[in-house]
């Protein structure tokens, strides 16, 4: 049997995954990249998108996230999430109210902190509906 790799997922609120896995694979800022087992030390950035869970072969779980910090090391991955909301539980309604509220800050927006806050609100929202396709 392969060695697994401890998978913790946290946010603000709890602490969403924390299990053995094959591998993880996170969005992170300067691209996707898969974590297994005996995986050498980094840490990164991680920009707004989908967390794949592999175990048994399969995407067992996926869980998008709103960007935040990843952590790897010879035995485990730990990704500090800024937010996180499982694929499965995000719905075209959902994206598409939070694209539209991304899209109306962007045009009320007036000063340069505003416009940066409304420009990451777009790239959450535009991640989070690409995660329902």
């Amino acid at each position: 049997m392969a060695e697994k790799i401890k998978f913790e997922l946290v946010s603000p609120a709890k602490l969403l995954v924390s299990a053995a896995v094959d591998m993880v694979v996170v969005p992170g800022s300067e691209g996707d990249f898969g974590a297994m087992a005996q995986h050498a030390p980094m840490i990164t950035t991680v920009r707004p998108g989908v967390i794949d869970i592999h175990d048994g072969g399969k995407i067992g779980n996926r869980i998008f996230v709103a960007g935040g910090f990843a952590e790897v090391n010879e035995e485990r991955v730990t990704v500090l999430a800024e937010e996180a909301i499982p694929v499965a539980d995000i719905t075209a309604d959902m994206a598409s109210a939070r694209l539209q509220e991304a899209r109306e800050a962007i045009a009320d927006a007036k000063t340069d902190a505003e416009k940066a806050v409304a420009a990451q609100r777009l790239l959450i929202a535009t991640a989070l509906e690409a995660a329902t396709h």
